[in-house]
């Protein structure tokens, strides 16, 4: 478990750094000895909608450590259409292709609900990983976890149908945002899930007449958390089962 360093203290209710509570549950994870090592090399910096944090096919100049919010791992075809293949949180790390020294990315990675993030520069953590092991294996894992979303993302856009789908995408929000509002149009949904603005419509209708979830204009409410998680797809609860499974291995 961290502890304080110049740049950070311990509070009743946490850890804060320069000012900022932390909460990216990778760096909470830290020993002391890379805690302090990493620490002096970040930067905290606000989250805005659409924002870009990766882009297909570009340099990767920084690596963020999310702290709030959400950000969406999108594959771009050439048209300029995308789909969503994963999503990140507190829980993760944005700058995977890094890690394995690979210095451009394969996805578009943009922030949809804004937050904040603990950023540092690509080359800081390059050198950063060669001297701290548990932070190395660490990020070895969250890509596991990332790549295993990714697959059953993709089945899921494939397999089931929309509304199923929206339930599924709404826990996955939920769980890394800590709140039961959501706020996200139906055209920025509709290119998460890769589907039609009118097809997000008619599912978001399912959902609210059975008591599950309100829309209103620019935001979606789950009032029944039971329920969604009824009405969603086997692929939220694989992935709950999945990280669970990994979880008891690594402890």
């Amino acid at each position: 478990m961290i502890k304080t360093t110049r740049n950070a203290r311990l509070r009743s209710d946490g850890v804060e750094v320069d000012g900022n509570r932390l909460e990216n549950e990778l760096l909470l994870s830290l020993p002391e000895k890379e805690y302090q090592a990493i620490y002096s090399q970040l930067v905290f910096i606000p989250l805005r909608t659409h924002d870009v944090l990766n882009e297909a096919g570009a340099q990767i100049r920084h690596a963020y450590f999310m702290n709030s919010g959400l950000a969406s791992v999108l594959n771009v075809m050439a048209d300029g259409k995308s789909v969503e293949v994963g999503l990140t949180g507190k829980e993760g790390f944005v700058g995977l292709p890094l890690i394995v020294g690979f210095a451009s990315s394969a996805s578009r990675v943009i922030v949809q609900i804004e937050g904040a993030a603990f950023r540092l520069s690509a080359s800081a953590l390059i050198e950063l990983l060669r001297k701290c092991r548990t932070l190395e294996t660490r990020l070895h894992r969250y890509s596991q976890d990332l790549a295993a979303q990714s697959s059953q993302v993709a089945a899921c856009n494939r397999l089931h149908e929309v509304d199923e789908r929206l339930a599924r995408w709404l826990l996955m929000s939920q769980d890394r945002i800590g709140s039961d509002v959501v706020p996200l149009t139906q055209e920025f949904l509709a290119h998460m899930l890769g589907t039609r603005r009118s097809s997000v419509t008619v599912a978001a209708s399912i959902l609210q007449k059975a008591g599950l979830i309100k829309y209103t204009r620019g935001q979606l409410n789950v009032v029944n958390r039971k329920g969604l998680e009824d009405a969603a797809c086997e692929c939220y609860r694989a992935l709950v089962q999945q990280a669970w499974r990994w979880k008891q291995e690594s402890s």
